[in-house]
């Protein structure tokens, strides 16, 4: 999508209520996440658009908005989940926490290893 680096899809091609999709973000340049790619699950509840879907990453990552046991990001600590607008889209999700690695906050947090999973 767009620069092609985030994407997502519908994990079943079946689910007509299109709840659970799976997203990937490449790692930004000049940062601790040059070159690694992350995948990430979202999963819409049957209040979605009006409320955010939840967001949870399946590769290890060390963002401060992230819960460092589960994976999950944390809404209060993701102002796109705090501040929620039903126009938001998994496009505008995945390109924000993109964003936010490469805030000077995370840009050089020391990662898990590659390949690591939650």
């Amino acid at each position: 999508i767009g620069d092609g680096s985030v994407s997502y899809g519908m994990d079943d091609g079946d689910d007509i209520y299109m709840r659970s999709w799976t997203g990937t973000i490449i790692g930004p340049h000049n940062t601790v996440h040059e070159g690694r790619i992350y995948q990430l699950k979202l999963f819409c509840d049957k209040d979605y658009p009006e409320k955010p879907p939840s967001v949870r990453f399946h590769t290890r990552v060390n963002m401060t908005c992230v819960n460092p046991e589960t994976g999950v990001v944390e809404p209060k600590k993701f102002g796109m989940l705090t501040n929620w607008q039903r126009e938001f889209t998994m496009e505008d999700i995945l390109t924000q926490l993109r964003k936010e690695m490469a805030s000077p906050h995370n840009r050089k947090l020391v990662q898990p290893p590659e390949g690591t999973y939650f």
